[in-house]
């Protein structure tokens, strides 16, 4: 399996064995999808959902069984995941948009709910805070930003052995070492993750003021950012 160009020629190859792939290449992904489905306060019943980097749909499938009258709005850049969305929910009244996050067109409170599912760490660094205010000001008061990722920065002295054990759970599900070898490929061209703190400090500095975090072995981290 060879790294593209590009990060939506890599999703349109990925797409086929998707949720598999996440499950055995991932630490923590279902235990950190089925965070999306929990922690909302009382009464939280969004009528506009945004899923950014939706992947597969597997995000909003979670809602789905809380939220099944909202009205969706999937973006992301592989348009092969968005066809895949197509098929699994077409029974359903679900915007598309193949788009990357930076041309996105973030309406002002538009939404009560944004999700994003593993896929902010393909932002740079200097995009972030921006993504950030425009989710904010693409919320409705009271409206909730939901985020599962990897939070870490490559630059911390931990990276080094974050790497070590998570080489280790691959290789439980693929001893042969080529997942392995894709997927640090993938990350070292494509990923750009970010500590928790720098998470953090861009959330505040966009707006939010209210956070609940939680986080496996550190890093591993899915976070709620209410807009008050």
């Amino acid at each position: 399996m060879n790294v593209k160009d590009n990060i939506a020629e890599e999703f349109n190859a990925f797409s086929k064995n998707y949720t598999e792939d996440m499950i055995r290449c991932v630490p923590y992904y279902q235990e950190l999808l089925s965070h999306f489905s929990k922690q909302f306060p009382e009464n939280f019943q969004p009528q506009s959902i945004l899923d950014l980097g939706c992947g597969n749909g597997n995000v909003t499938n979670a809602l789905f069984s809380l939220f099944s009258k909202a009205k969706y709005t999937l973006v992301d850049a592989s348009q092969d995941m968005l066809d895949l969305c197509g098929i699994r929910f077409k029974k359903y009244d679900i915007d598309y948009c193949n788009s990357y996050f930076n041309d996105f067109t973030f309406k002002p409170n538009s939404f009560d709910l944004v999700v994003a599912g593993f896929s902010l760490h393909h932002c740079l660094k200097m995009d972030k805070p921006l993504i950030y205010k425009k989710i904010y000001q693409a919320l409705k008061p009271n409206g909730i930003f939901a985020c599962s990722d990897l939070m870490i920065d490559k630059k911390e002295k931990e990276h080094k052995k974050h790497l070590m054990d998570w080489e280790a759970f691959v290789f439980k599900s693929f001893p042969d070492g080529e997942k392995w070898t894709w997927i640090k490929e993938h990350y070292d061209q494509f990923d750009n993750p970010d500590s928790i703190s720098n998470h953090l400090h861009w959330l505040k500095k966009a707006g939010f003021n209210h956070f609940n975090f939680n986080a496996y072995d550190n890093f591993w981290t899915h976070f709620k950012a209410i807009k008050a």
